[in-house]
């Protein structure tokens, strides 16, 4: 040890100490009779979401003890804080959240992936495309088609392939000893259908 360790102990600052419990600056504790600066949040709850009430380290470890989101449920002390910030009787920070509106009803419309959805939306065009060919008026080579075959212009596609097997059995030379006028009937038969599939009836 040196011998000038005598004058280093008798030094000492001349600042004055900070007291170590000095409360910090700020808006005071809002629990009555308290006079201990608000450091800590403290939520309000139901009826005014985003709003807190400022306590001190003691009085927010009370409040919170018996805390519930709904006043109804809270302790009797901290319902009665609750319900005086919520109708304004209280001071409190923060902003107030607005209530949420009401859920909007389930969409009407019918729920999938795209490609569902897609899917349904190209069949009930190709089914409305139908629709519109059977309703407007019929091409000279359409409406000769479907008296080759033998059937109305109102004919589904169904009555359109049943008659042509039909009428490929009936005039096929097999069936006919090789009769030409029935080698004719089978082309007309083929050419007919060949113009309603590429027309789309069938």
């Amino acid at each position: 040890m040196t011998s000038d360790f005598k004058i280093f102990v008798s030094l000492r600052s001349t600042r004055k100490s900070q007291s170590r419990h000095q409360e910090a600056s700020g808006p005071p504790c809002q629990w009555e009779g308290c006079e201990k600066g608000g450091t800590h949040r403290a939520a309000v709850g139901r009826d005014a979401e985003g709003l807190f009430l400022l306590f001190c380290a003691t009085h927010v470890a009370e409040y919170t003890k018996g805390y519930n989101f709904s006043p109804n449920l809270s302790a009797p002390e901290t319902a009665r804080y609750q319900r005086e910030a919520a109708n304004g009787l209280r001071a409190t920070s923060g902003v107030k959240v607005n209530p949420t509106r009401e859920a909007p009803l389930p969409s009407t419309a019918r729920s999938g992936s795209a490609k569902a959805i897609n899917a349904r939306k190209s069949a009930a065009e190709r089914k409305a495309a139908t629709a519109a060919l059977q309703v407007r008026r019929l091409k000279v080579l359409e409406a000769k088609a479907f008296e080759t075959l033998g059937l109305s212009t109102d004919a589904t596609p169904e009555d359109i392939r049943s008659r042509y097997k039909e009428r490929l059995k009936m005039h096929h030379p097999d069936a006919n000893q090789g009769n030409r006028n029935s080698e004719d009937d089978l082309r007309a038969a083929i050419e007919a259908h060949k113009i309603l599939k590429l027309n789309g009836f069938c």
